[in-house]
């Protein structure tokens, strides 16, 4: 929805509202007009029902006003002495339409000092646990988000079962733009497997200010720009459009930040011209090409297993037996296993001509492949589009940046001939409406990143990974180790290797227990 038509929505709700409600007001005192003066009538709505004024901030919260909504409606009816448990459920199923046949059919008066505390223990229980919910999707909307990594794109920066919090302040908080959704939960309810949103109504993008721009090796958590499939696996048989908010959630290293030239040779990335210095923490792997002796008596499996190496293969070919491919080595193990006796030869393995499934391809982009002829070991110059700025657009160049102009900026798109229409003017230049980020695993040769779906648009950024508070080992043999304690309690980012912070929240939760004890008991000694 555009702000126009978003506008002209909130028009007709809040004068739903008042036609709904405006005898009421006269009861309580007030003046009819003021049920369909916006955001002031809900001002004066929590008057009447004898509610704090900061709970009018709640209603027009996405996805925590659909928790609020229901609780105005019992709130407004038991404030004119409905209070059965039939008034409460019609209220709640009519979509507080109940209010309406209150308003125009029952004389009702005014209860103006009406008890707010529950009358049974089961009404006390469920305004707690409202209460809980209210505030753990505020807190999980717009500050922390809890994410589990799901898949080895990052390894070894973040593990397979590394549970994360995520920072959504550090970026800017984004407005959720999918308004009608369960709260707490991403594309799915849990068990019962079904869609937890509609798509409609959809608020326009909006962000609020962060205090930090993302930089170039940032770890960044965002939603899948190309996500329209069925699978996670192109190509798909039926598109499946989702709003960007509820579209996969995936983590990676941002590599190339709005306005950057980019450029991969040989597997190491290049930043306008210059090599991308990783930091002490990432530890990017690549696949290499190595040659055993078949007279050695080295055991290579136990060798590779020390190494943490669990991803290779054997070729077919019968020449080549003694000859395998390992996936997922560092440059450090690497250099590790040129020492080990018995391995002839060490190579890493680099993708060379026109990979499969590439950004930008026939299929998806339109691309005359020839004319990118990349791989994710050898790829570009590519440019990363930066908001107002403007490049020239043609034939050859525009599988780049169709699916940027047409789907993510919202404009009509078509090419005759030779010729560019951009909502059927004819284009030789398009300027950018928002920045663009680069995504790329550090795992290279085992990630689907932005070398095979292209760029990430501002809008589909959700936030910062900034602690890892547990880090589970699916493969470990018992419960102790299946925990990996050292990456407990540890930070994502910073200098030098992660620290885990777990053994100085043990000694000031034990702090926190020692002194309630003591507390307690010498105010039991004082009521003696």
């Amino acid at each position: 929805m555009t702000l126009y038509q978003w506008f002209v929505f909130f028009l007709v709700v809040q004068l739903i509202h008042g036609l709904g409600t405006w005898k009421l007001y006269e009861k309580a005192g007030r003046k009819s007009w003021e049920a369909f003066i916006p955001i002031y009538n809900s001002i004066v709505l929590m008057k009447i029902i004898n509610r704090p004024t900061w709970w009018t901030f709640l209603l027009f919260l996405p996805v925590i006003n659909l928790i609020m909504f229901p609780i105005v409606w019992v709130e407004t009816l038991r404030s004119f002495g409905k209070r059965s448990t039939t008034d409460t459920f019609l209220g709640i199923l009519t979509l507080g339409f109940y209010i309406y046949y209150i308003n125009y059919t029952q004389d009702v008066q005014h209860i103006a000092d009406r008890s707010l505390h529950p009358t049974n223990q089961t009404a006390d229980t469920i305004s707690s646990l409202l209460f809980a919910i209210i505030v753990a999707t505020f807190v999980h909307t717009y500050f922390i988000q809890p994410f589990v990594i799901p898949s080895s794109s990052l390894e070894k920066s973040l593990l397979i079962g590394d549970f994360l919090f995520v920072s959504k302040q550090n970026y800017g908080a984004r407005v959720p733009m999918t308004t009608v959704a369960a709260p707490m939960v991403h594309d799915t309810l849990p068990l019962i497997g079904t869609k937890s949103y509609t798509t409609f109504p959809q608020l326009p993008y909006f962000r609020f200010p962060g205090f930090e721009k993302i930089k170039n090796n940032d770890i960044v958590v965002f939603n899948w720009p190309r996500d329209t499939l069925f699978h996670m696996y192109r190509p798909a048989d039926k598109r499946y459009d989702k709003p960007i908010d509820k579209k996969t959630n995936y983590v990676k290293r941002c590599v190339g930040i709005p306005g950057d030239n980019l450029e991969i040779k040989n597997g190491i990335v290049f930043i306008n011209g210059k090599e991308l210095i990783m930091p002490e923490r990432a530890r990017p792997q690549y696949s290499y090409k190595v040659t055993l002796d078949p007279k050695s008596s080295t055991d290579f499996d136990a060798v590779f297993k020390d190494l943490g190496i669990t991803d290779g293969f054997h070729f077919n070919n019968p020449e080549l037996r003694d000859t395998l491919i390992i996936h997922a080595i560092t440059f450090d193990g690497a250099e590790k296993l040129k020492s080990v006796s018995g391995i002839t030869s060490i190579n890493r393995y680099v993708k060379k001509g026109r990979e499969d499934n590439i950004f930008p391809d026939k299929l998806h982009d339109g691309a005359d492949e020839s004319k990118f002829p990349w791989s994710g070991d050898n790829y570009g110059p590519i440019y990363i589009p930066q908001a107002g700025k403007t490049v020239a657009l043609n034939k050859e160049n525009l599988p780049l940046y169709k699916i940027l102009i047409s789907e993510y900026e919202g404009n009509k798109l078509k090419v005759v001939g030779n010729d560019i229409y951009i909502n059927d003017k004819k284009a030789t230049s398009y300027t950018f409406k928002q920045d663009y980020y680069w995504m790329m695993g550090d795992n290279r040769h085992n990630s689907l990143d932005a070398r095979y779906f292209g760029f990430t648009p501002e809008n589909h950024i959700v936030g910062k990974p900034i602690f890892i508070w547990m880090s589970w080992d699916s493969n470990g043999k018992g419960i102790m180790n299946k925990i990996r304690w050292d990456r407990v309690f540890t930070t994502v980012s910073g200098e030098g290797q992660p620290q885990s912070y777990f053994k100085y929240f043990l000694f000031f939760l034990a702090i926190y227990f020692v002194g309630e004890y003591f507390w307690k008991k010498r105010k039991a000694k004082k009521t003696e």
